[in-house]
């Protein structure tokens, strides 16, 4: 009767990863109702935006190309920051000419790491957060966290089952039966799977349900003809992946080396 331990482990991988989904859904439609009227009808900035999508390293990856753009920083395909203007505009080209340091230049990566963490992106958190449009830090586990987890029970559960499956059977217990009870917390993984996937995609790691709505709005392709504030909210949206320049897209490749896998990207 060994088959039934493991088709007991099975239930608790499958239940916990499921509840946790379940929790985090509720948690996050909770954050967006709160403050779905505060953040109806409102305009993202190009920052917010940045941080909706891909969190504080996006903010800086868009300042750094907002800058490079205006000639005002020089982003070279070596992967270091060279200042040409020292004059910040807003607070985050203020922490990122800050983070390059009195010298002038720097390597990118350090300088995004930086820049990520500087008071002007905790700024822009809590702004989003009171408006109901980003999730809470420290506000427990998020929808894409959650999916992540539910994925990995997928293979633990049928894993189990094969176990079971390979293992001498009692006489009085079928091999096919045993099939189907694993199939039980293997059908509820799929399932909540199949609903996350119709009802809160795409899973966010920042964004809440409102604040993904918001996003939603905003352009994800750009063109030739495209302006200067188009261009840079795809990359706000979309990530380095959306810079058409090749050298400052060789520029940015560099920034692993430093920080291994990277979140925002």
């Amino acid at each position: 009767m060994f088959w039934v331990l493991l088709l007991l482990l099975a239930w608790a991988v499958a239940g916990a990863a499921c509840t946790r989904l379940c929790l985090a859904a509720a948690r996050a439609a909770a954050v967006g109702d709160t403050g779905a009227g505060i953040g109806s009808g409102r305009d993202l900035t190009l920052y917010e935006a940045a941080f909706l999508s891909g969190g504080p390293r996006r903010v800086a990856d868009v300042t750094l190309v907002a800058m490079a753009r205006q000639r005002r920083l020089l982003l070279a395909h070596t992967g270091w920051a060279t200042v040409v203007d020292p004059r910040g505009r807003d607070e985050m080209e203020r922490s990122v000419i800050g983070a390059i340091g009195p010298e002038g230049q720097s390597p990118i990566a350090p300088v995004r790491a930086a820049a990520a963490t500087a008071d002007a992106v905790r700024g822009i958190a809590d702004r989003l957060v009171r408006a109901g449009l980003a999730v809470p830090d420290g506000a427990g586990t998020t929808i894409a966290d959650a999916v992540r987890q539910v994925r990995l029970a997928v293979p633990v559960v049928a894993g189990l089952g094969a176990v079971a499956l390979l293992m001498p059977a009692p006489a009085e217990m079928p091999r096919h039966l045993i099939a189907m009870w694993f199939a039980l917390p293997l059908t509820l993984t799929l399932s909540c799977l199949a609903m996350a996937r119709f009802e809160v995609h795409p899973y966010s790691r920042w964004a809440s349900p409102a604040g993904q709505r918001l996003l939603g709005a905003l352009p994800r392709h750009t063109d030739g003809a495209a302006d200067d504030r188009t261009y840079l909210t795809c990359v706000a949206v979309r990530g380095i992946r959306a810079v058409g320049e090749p050298d400052l897209r060789a520029a940015f490749a560099h920034r692993e080396r430093y920080l291994g896998q990277d979140d925002g990207r």
